[in-house]
């Protein structure tokens, strides 16, 4: 007796992702170029609980700036860098004196760095807790700086987990 064919039809193969980061390096503050299409504000709370966090912990994440290259930028704009995420650490930056940060170059069109600027927040603000993970992570952060602790606080009580050391303390 013949055994029937169990063959499995294979999905067409899946284009790799486009890699746009076309370079690293370090830029000083005072050049770079916010950008104008930039839909966020960072009020002086977010300000003040990243410049702890910057005092505790240090820079542990590149400025992305759009080097503007493509064909389909208008001629004013082309070859323009202009930052594309990272206006807030730019801001505290400015006002510490922070000479340089170390940047990632992209080099998107028009239409991508519109898409980028809108979603590179969002995506990560999707994400949920794991209240027991972000429990335990809480109890080992020490940091000294009022901001920082009102911003832990709030995180803890948003996300349900409200270990002892921040009962009560909601940075107000």
């Amino acid at each position: 007796m013949a055994k029937k064919s169990t063959s499995v039809s294979a999905s067409p193969p899946v284009p790799p992702w486009q890699n746009k980061i076309v370079g690293y390096g370090e830029e000083p503050i005072a050049a770079i170029v916010a950008n104008s299409a930039n839909w966020k504000r960072h009020d002086a709370t977010a300000q003040a609980a990243l410049m702890g966090t910057l005092d505790d912990v240090g820079i542990l994440q590149n400025l992305i700036i759009n080097r503007r290259t493509h064909a389909q930028w208008p001629e004013a704009e082309r070859g323009q860098p202009v930052l594309l995420d990272g206006h807030r650490r730019v801001l505290v930056s400015l006002k510490r004196g922070q000479p340089s940060w170390p940047v990632t170059y992209v080099d998107l069109t028009p239409a991508e760095e519109a898409e980028a600027l809108v979603t590179l927040d969002p995506l990560v603000a999707l994400a949920t807790a794991e209240t027991e993970k972000l429990a335990a992570l809480l109890h080992t952060v020490q940091s000294g700086d009022a901001a920082v602790q009102a911003m832990l606080a709030q995180l803890a009580e948003q996300s349900g987990v409200v270990p002892p050391d921040f009962a009560g303390d909601t940075g107000g």
